[in-house]
């Protein structure tokens, strides 16, 4: 996941007004995705439904994704390098989140397809037990993608590397060329598997039974957003293309261009999931208007 690059260094004043920026934007999705967490764990007609317990999920790994983001961006103005551990262990946390975030659009629409084609068989097929083993599995799989990585830098480098202070990105502490070959074929294969789930699902949907058919078209819109998530999601994996392409146009703007091709790719992104659920789910609706009604009565009272 590259974040961030290192040729050039802001002004102080720009660079200020850049963390503030970042800064804010990450705080405001996060407050919206932490009360849609807080919406969530209050009311059981959530945490007991599958279909929420895997949306909530893909909410976690949002706000994780943000937490780690902001905390690289704001360290690499600050202090520029950090120690090689701590910048594995926030690299490590941010990949596993990110690839946890396609599979994890992967399984809502096999869900809502289940629910479409499949309305009998839904209920036991897709209960709260079998959606936590499916969650665990997606952990698994993105940590046996990451973890053969660590393996290898921690046998191949020396003891002073571990020691030693990098500006903190992927090529510059997973730094075996082959690493970088590995993450590029798995990232395609994670991403093929992803998008072939969504196009069969979404066309099995819109071929739906017409007993069906608003049922059938609520769930056809929801697959296209997770469609739209996931395009959004591949920027990542575009990044030094869109990057390199972009700064060989307008070499003049190269911070510039880095500043807001990160936000664009791993800031913005992040607010589809609230949009998704928390606006066009009537049912989530209803109790975040609850929610925020209840809090804005609470603190009318303790300003009397």
């Amino acid at each position: 996941m590259n974040l961030t690059t290192v040729t050039y260094r802001d002004p102080l004043n720009i660079a200020i007004v850049k963390n503030v920026i970042t800064v804010v934007l990450s705080i405001a999705i996060i407050y919206v995705n932490g009360t849609l967490l807080h919406t969530f764990k209050k009311h059981e007609v959530f945490n007991t439904n599958p279909r929420y317990i895997l949306y909530i999920h893909l909410v976690i790994n949002d706000i994780l994704l943000l937490i780690m983001f902001t905390l690289l961006q704001v360290l690499s103005y600050a202090i520029f390098t950090l120690h090689v551990p701590f910048c594995i262990i926030l690299l490590v946390i941010a990949i596993i989140s990110s690839l946890n975030t396609p599979m994890t659009l992967a399984v809502m629409a096999v869900e809502c397809y289940v629910a479409i084609c499949f309305p009998l068989q839904h209920s036991q097929i897709c209960t709260v037990k079998n959606v936590t083993v499916v969650i665990t599995v997606i952990w698994m799989l993105s940590s046996l993608t990451i973890l053969p990585d660590l393996f290898t830098i921690l046998a191949t480098e020396s003891r002073d590397f571990f020691h030693s202070r990098v500006f903190c990105l992927w090529k510059t502490t997973f730094r075996p060329p082959e690493l970088e070959k590995k993450k590029d074929i798995s990232n395609i294969v994670f991403l093929v598997i992803v998008w072939l789930t969504l196009v069969y699902t979404y066309f099995r949907i819109l071929f739906a039974a017409q007993a069906a058919a608003t049922n059938a078209r609520k769930a056809r819109n929801t697959v296209l957003l997770h469609g739209f998530q996931l395009l959004l999601c591949m920027l990542n994996y575009v990044h030094d293309l869109l990057l390199n392409g972009l700064t060989s146009l307008f070499p003049s703007g190269v911070l510039t261009i880095r500043y807001t091709v990160s936000i664009l790719i791993h800031v913005l992104p992040r607010i589809i999931s609230p949009i998704i659920y928390g606006i066009r789910d009537k049912m989530f609706r209803k109790y975040l208007k609850k929610y925020l009604f209840h809090t804005k009565n609470a603190n009318a009272f303790v300003h009397r």
